[in-house]
């Protein structure tokens, strides 16, 4: 058994876990606040829009993007700026497939979190003289911290633990795609047990120190005021 073979896909989820949830705090932030306080009557046909991936099967979500992010899609055509003909089977790749698919595990903790703020606490920074922008980030954002850390939770976990949507459009290309859960779909077809035993057990553990984290973070969240 070589652990730098198993090494190498276990870097590149927790890179591209890494990566995934930083940009969708960036992205998650903007749609999470509009979708909590937007009173738009196309507010909840964007937040349909965003929560379908948690019931699309990944492999239709992954077929899509591999049309889009191929050679005769938009990926195709942003490719050849550098000389590629396609963002699929590329960590590049991965990275966006994983935006969409683990998007809606990052905004609708946001959501919920802009939700709860209610509007005493931005009404009277706005009496104080605060920019809009000032309640946001001075107020909204430091109430909603435990939406932030339940999203940022959530997608990190989410992008380490997906399969099909990373199969379609990445494939199995060691050191490129070829992620932790791919990796234990290829040792058990190539029946080497003790590596599939290894990484499998590694992600639940992985998994319920996750569920823990959130129950906790829920249960500090929610503990009721003397």
């Amino acid at each position: 058994m070589n652990l730098g073979d198993i090494w190498t896909p276990v870097s590149l989820t927790l890179t591209l876990a890494a990566i995934n949830t930083v940009i969708l705090l960036v992205i998650g932030t903007p749609i999470g606040w509009w979708l909590a306080r937007s009173k738009s009557r196309f507010r909840e046909a964007v937040g349909a829009v965003v929560s379908m991936p948690l019931v699309l099967p990944p492999t239709v979500l992954g077929f899509y993007l591999l049309i889009a992010l191929g050679p005769n899609g938009p990926g195709g055509w942003i490719a050849s700026f550098w000389g590629g003909r396609t963002l699929a089977f590329s960590f590049t790749g991965l990275i966006i497939g994983s935006i969409f698919y683990s998007l809606p595990f990052m905004v609708q903790p946001l959501r919920n979190g802009f939700a709860a703020i209610g509007d005493d606490a931005l009404e009277a920074a706005t009496s104080l003289g605060a920019s809009n922008w000032q309640r946001f980030w001075r107020v909204a954002v430091p109430l909603a911290r435990p939406g932030y850390i339940t999203g940022a939770v959530m997608t990190f976990a989410h992008t380490v633990g997906e399969f099909g949507v990373v199969l379609m459009i990445g494939g199995n290309i060691p050191g490129q795609t070829k992620v932790i859960a791919i990796a234990l779909y290829d040792y058990v077809e190539r029946l080497q047990w003790q590596e599939a035993h290894i990484i499998a057990l590694g992600m639940v553990i992985f998994a319920f120190v996750v569920i823990a984290i959130t129950l906790t973070i829920d249960r500090r969240v929610n503990v009721p005021m003397p």
